[in-house]
C-alpha cells in the first residue's frame, strides 16, 4: 500500500438549487463498508420523503468501491458522483447526494452535472486532507539531555506526541521514515552516541501542512 493517501477529515454538507431541484450533498471519513451503509441508510431515514437518495464510497481495505443510481437515469448519478471521489483521489469516505425534484427535467448531461456538484461541494465541506505514514518512535534520556532532544525531534521533521517524566525522560513522537536517518545522525552527535531512537511501530497521520 501506499504511504500516504488522501481522505476527508471529518462531516460535511452543503447544498444548492438547480431549476428549483434541491441538491443536498452529505460527505463523511469511514473505514469500512458497514459504516458507509450506516452512514447512507441514516440520510436515506433523514431524507425518507426525497426524490432520490444517490451514494458512492470508496474503502482502502480490500479497494471497494460502490455506486447507486437509487432511481435517477442509469449513469447520470452514482458513477458522476463515485467520478468525484476517484478523480480527487480521495477514499475512507462516504458521499451521499440528496434530491428533491422540483418539478423540471435537467436531462442527462444536467443530472451528471448536478450530482457531480452536489458531491463535490458535500467533499469540500468535509474538507479533504493527505494521511502520512509515519514511524512511531520514543528516546530516553537523562533531564540533562532533554531540552536538546526536544528541540533536535522537530527540527528533523518528527512530530512529539508525549513526553513522560519520571527517573528519566521518555519522549514519544512520530516522524516519517525518510526523516529518521537525519534525525539518528544528529542525535548521536548530540549525546555522543549515549541516546538511541527506538522504533515500535507505523501509523497513518493527518498532515495539517
Amino acid at each position: 500500500m501506499s504511504s500516504s493517501y488522501k481522505t476527508v477529515k471529518e462531516y460535511g454538507e452543503a447544498e444548492f438549487v438547480e431549476k428549483r431541484s434541491r441538491f443536498i450533498g452529505y460527505c463523511k471519513p469511514v473505514k469500512t463498508e458497514e459504516d458507509a451503509i450506516a452512514f447512507i441508510n441514516e440520510k436515506k431515514s433523514k431524507h425518507w420523503d426525497a426524490t432520490h437518495n444517490v451514494y458512492a464510497y470508496c474503502i482502502r481495505e480490500g479497494n471497494i468501491k460502490r455506486y447507486s443510481d437509487d432511481g435517477e437515469p442509469q449513469g447520470t448519478a452514482g458513477i458522476p458522483t463515485l467520478d468525484v471521489l476517484q478523480k480527487s483521489g480521495v477514499t475512507d469516505a462516504v458521499v451521499v447526494v440528496t434530491r428533491y425534484f422540483g418539478g423540471i427535467l435537467l436531462g442527462g448531461g444536467g443530472l451528471v452535472r448536478a450530482y457531480s456538484h452536489g458531491a463535490k461541494i458535500g467533499m469540500e465541506a468535509a474538507k479533504v486532507v493527505t494521511m502520512e505514514e509515519s514511524l512511531i518512535c520514543s528516546v530516553v534520556c537523562d533531564y540533562t539531555r532533554y531540552g536538546k532532544l526536544q528541540s533536535l525531534i522537530p527540527e528533523c521533521g518528527g512530530i512529539i506526541d508525549d513526553t513522560q517524566f519520571t527517573d528519566c525522560v521518555e519522549i514519544k513522537f512520530h516522524i516519517r521514515e525518510e526523516m529518521l536517518g537525519g534525525l539518528n545522525k544528529k542525535i548521536a552527535d548530540a549525546t555522543c552516541g549515549q541516546v538511541e531512537v527506538e522504533v515500535t511501530d507505523s501509523k497513518f497521520f493527518m498532515n495539517e501542512c
